[in-house]
């Protein structure tokens, strides 16, 4: 019988195994395509300058610093509005029926495609409410594209803190948000960095909701305010792929990797100051 479980338990170990090497291997190998063939396209004149010659030349700077702001811009309006109503869903929601459907809504919103998401910005923040295609208005549909995942992550994370951590500050006379902010919230921070990675991800990678709400094809300016259009990194790579000719290759794939360096280092930094966290952690 012992023999047995052990079997089974290598044959599971195995699979595991396997299933992880075929969920890496592509990732490793498109990581090494686009460093291969973008390394030669970074250079300083690739990242400062602007685009020139029908953006067949020159650099990227504009589209740099439009990615920043739409990732900044999502982060300010969705970052405490997620965490409050996850704070609210979890420690202050009663469980009954609308309740359940809100966070059922909320999963689902998930997985709604990233192009409803831009339909949806362009009628209400572009048309009806007159913002126009600027930043404001990707940055505010980006921020609900992403806020399921920040609500559903922050809410995994508080009812990860453990109940005897509310139940002994309110012994002690601590109000409901005093125990939420002193006793709650620094437990689950690692948790909701977590949710922070993974908009942060999204957000600068997306091309539909922008392309709809602040994306231009060509800006040989920075953007002086919340009002104007800006250049991105996922639409300014999608418009020299496949909508201005012979742009060579290496520009193609030195935007990627520009792109991915910047999403990556984004998450490098929130997964330190996550792990720094999660040190603290008595439990």
């Amino acid at each position: 019988m012992r023999h047995n479980a052990y079997q089974t338990q290598k044959i599971a170990f195995v699979l595991l195994f396997i299933a992880t090497v075929l969920v890496v291997l592509p990732v490793i190998f498109i990581v090494f395509i686009i460093v291969q063939k973008g390394w030669h396209a970074i250079t300083w004149e690739f990242l400062t300058a602007i685009p020139k010659n029908g953006m067949r030349e020159g650099g990227i700077f504009p589209a740099i610093v439009g990615t920043v702001y739409l990732v900044v811009g999502t982060l300010i309006f969705a970052l405490p509005l997620g965490v409050l109503s996850a704070i609210y869903l979890t420690e202050y929601s009663k469980d009954n029926l609308l309740t359940r459907l809100i966070k059922l809504a909320i999963i689902n919103l998930a997985g709604v495609p990233s192009v409803v998401y831009g339909l949806f910005g362009l009628g209400i923040f572009v048309i009806f409410l007159k913002f126009g295609s600027s930043i404001l208005a990707g940055s505010l549909t980006l921020a609900i594209m992403v806020l399921p995942i920040i609500i559903t992550t922050t809410k995994e994370a508080l009812d990860s803190v453990p109940q005897s951590f509310r139940e002994v500050s309110l012994s002690l006379g601590a109000s409901k948000w005093q125990t939420i902010q002193y006793s709650v919230l620094p437990h689950a921070l690692p948790g909701i960095l977590t949710g922070v990675i993974l908009a942060i991800s999204r957000a600068a990678g997306e091309t539909a909701p922008i392309l709809f709400t602040v994306a231009a094809f060509y800006l040989p300016h920075l953007p002086q305010s919340i009002f104007d259009q800006a250049m991105a990194l996922p639409y300014h790579l999608y418009v020299i792929s496949t909508q201005v000719p012979n742009v060579s290759v290496e520009i193609r794939y030195g935007t990627a990797l520009v792109l991915l360096v910047m999403v990556l280092s984004a998450n490098f930094v929130a997964i330190v100051i996550r792990s720094k966290f999660r040190k603290m952690k008595k439990w």
